[in-house]
């Protein structure tokens, strides 16, 4: 269902409690990504988000952006010891080992694919058509297509990118169009 947001327009109902949610669903999320960059940055964003609330990740972006050097996947392959000891004393972002070391991993995989071939990948498991869901209970947590789309991922030395993680990378960059039927953003 979708919500009626103090400006009289209908959101999808998630993104009605925060400032920070209403700019993101308005602004950001599923509009269509199409380079490499800019999706390793929402799998990093998405894969910290595991286990928490997305609110958590959008107040502390730009805190992300500064520690990781804007996402630049070819300066955080190269991060060594003294960057992962910066980060996980970065109170500014979420210092958590795992995802730490992920998102290093995950610039030395992207480096050691051609330029664009990520985002070949990714949009290679776009689902066909389907119906605009009617109400948050028609979104799913994961498909077939961000299950093999994690499987792929890993096959190419991505880690810390399961089904769940890759279905919400789907919904943020484009590839899915998870807005409500009713929906402004739709």
């Amino acid at each position: 269902m979708t919500v009626i947001g103090a400006d009289g327009r209908p959101r999808c109902s998630w993104a009605t409690s925060a400032p920070e949610y209403i700019a993101y669903h308005d602004d950001e999320w599923g509009k269509v990504i199409r380079e490499d960059h800019g999706l390793y940055e929402r799998m990093t964003l998405e894969g910290f988000q595991s286990g928490l609330s997305w609110i958590t990740i959008l107040r502390k972006r730009e805190n992300f952006r500064k520690a990781f050097d804007n996402f630049d996947p070819e300066r955080v392959a190269a991060y060594g010891q003294d960057d992962f000891d910066r980060l996980m004393a970065d109170a500014g972002i979420v210092r958590n080992r795992l995802k730490v070391n992920a998102t290093i991993a995950n610039a030395r995989a992207l480096l050691e694919l051609e330029p664009g071939e990520l985002t070949d990948l990714l949009w290679s498991f776009q689902p066909a058509d389907r119906p605009a869901p009617k109400t948050s209970a028609d979104v799913p947590a994961t498909t077939p297509e961000s299950v093999a789309m994690s499987k792929a991922l890993k096959k190419k030395g991505f880690v810390f990118i399961g089904p769940t993680t890759s279905y919400a990378l789907m919904q943020a960059t484009g590839i899915v169009n998870d807005h409500l039927a009713d929906c402004i953003a739709r």
